[in-house]
């Protein structure tokens, strides 16, 4: 029987949610419960593959279980696993469905501060910038749909059969005092530290370092440039997933990262 499983993670303190070799990853920590609990290797597979020290306010993995239960696995499985990583709903599926293959959109989050906040360490990227241009910053984030392919914002592009990504909603917030900044973007799939690296280069025409035309170009001429300069991974949050017969909302609480935040959309 298939399974979908619905959960969250800080990522922090994880090498992301691929397992590997010399390092922790979500992956793994969530196979070693589940083998604790049925005492056989049941191997999970991940919507999708986040960085180290990224975070997931809305994931999903299936796993095949073969052997018939009678207890509460997502009981279990909570009290088994560490509080960084949290599973909200155990579902079972018709068929084979596929956690990676079969979603139809992602939806990421990235949070930036511009002051220095112990309490936001772990949930928020932290750049000590007190005037960020944020009209230009806004205008290069409305390019973002208006473009399909970004090879120019891959770290690895020609490890894909294609680079075309279906980028269905871009926008930048901002909180009430200016000094917290959030970047949205969904899609249909993702490129390797594509995200980090669009807020990397919104971070400089944010700084003055690089123009609105220099960062169409790239969209344009498909260049890889010479230096990418990813953001940090604290601030990055995949925030939802959405399958053609699965739609939930995320059930996370985000603390001060998110919640009891009033966000406004930059207007240009």
């Amino acid at each position: 029987m298939r399974y979908f499983f619905h959960i969250a993670y800080q990522g922090q303190h994880y090498n992301g949610w691929q397992k590997q070799p010399g390092a922790i990853s979500v992956q793994e920590v969530i196979e070693k419960a589940l083998f604790k609990i049925f005492k056989s290797n049941i191997p999970i597979v991940g919507c999708g593959r986040t960085d180290a020290h990224v975070h997931a306010s809305q994931f999903f993995f299936h796993a095949d279980i073969e052997v018939k239960f009678d207890f509460d696995l997502l009981y279990r499985l909570n009290k088994t696993l560490p509080q960084n990583i949290a599973i909200f709903d155990i579902i079972e599926m018709d068929g084979l469905p596929h956690a990676r293959f079969d979603a139809v959109q992602r939806k990421y989050d990235y949070f930036l501060h511009t002051y220095k906040d112990p309490f936001l360490a772990n949930q928020s990227s932290f750049y000590l910038e007190t005037e960020f241009n944020l009209n230009n910053m806004k205008k290069a984030v409305d390019l973002l749909p208006k473009y399909k392919d970004y090879r120019a914002f891959c770290t690895q592009p020609n490890k894909y059969e294609h680079t075309i990504c279906n980028v269905m909603e871009a926008d930048l917030f901002i909180n009430a005092k200016a000094d917290r900044i959030r970047f949205h973007i969904a899609s249909n799939r993702f490129l390797s530290k594509m995200i980090r690296i669009l807020m990397g280069k919104l971070i400089k025409i944010g700084q003055g370092e690089l123009s609105l035309d220099e960062f169409e170009n790239l969209l344009i001429s498909l260049e890889t440039p010479r230096t990418l300069d990813p953001a940090h991974p604290t601030g990055l949050y995949l925030s939802k997933v959405t399958y053609p017969y699965l739609n939930l909302e995320p059930r996370t609480e985000f603390l001060t990262a998110t919640q009891g935040t009033d966000w406004f959309s930059v207007k240009v």
